[in-house]
């Protein structure tokens, strides 16, 4: 079975439960190899009030060597930049660079009438009427072989199904308000 490399984004308020998606599915399953920012990250993204310097800092330092970006939806990671630049970083691509597939779970407080992050949507199956898409979600998966396919899937679109990829040049500059 191939692990793919898998960039984690979401949202701090978030952390005791992507703590278990990581521990279930990485390290007790083996399912994926994870990879993203946390406590481990550099202060120098942090404090840097640049979003192209940050932007090349994930890039290089977080999102060099995987393949597959999951993004863990909670009621308030829609509104977080960090998520954003996440994203854009993980859609791009050009002669040398390769986009990311895109993988969104719901985690098991996503609110029913929670939103997903635009970037995210603008990369989703909109209407009946489109024919296709880059990005999937899926619901938090309870079956090793659920979540498997479905990182599969999306590493297999990143090649497949690349002019699918919506990735426009604005990004947030600063956290929307979530309540």
């Amino acid at each position: 079975m191939t692990r793919h490399k898998c960039f984690i984004s979401y949202h701090h308020e978030d952390q005791d439960e992507v703590d278990e998606f990581i521990r279930t599915f990485d390290h007790e399953r083996d399912v994926f190899i994870s990879r993203g920012l946390g406590p481990e990250m550099s202060l120098d993204i942090i404090n840097s009030q640049n979003t192209d310097y940050v932007m090349s800092r994930i890039r290089e330092l977080y999102l060099k060597d995987s393949t597959v970006t999951i993004v863990l939806l909670g009621k308030c990671t829609w509104a977080r930049r960090y998520v954003d630049w996440e994203l854009q970083s993980s859609l791009r691509s050009g002669e040398t660079v390769t986009p990311n597939g895109i993988l969104a779970i719901k985690l098991p407080s996503f609110p029913k009438d929670a939103a997903f992050p635009n970037r995210l949507n603008l990369n989703l199956k909109q209407s009946d009427d489109q024919l296709d898409c880059y990005a999937r979600w899926i619901e938090y998966p309870t079956r090793k072989d659920t979540l498997k396919n479905a990182i599969d899937a999306a590493f297999n679109r990143r090649n497949t199904h690349k002019a699918w990829i919506d990735n426009p040049r604005e990004k947030f500059s600063y956290n929307r308000t979530c309540s």
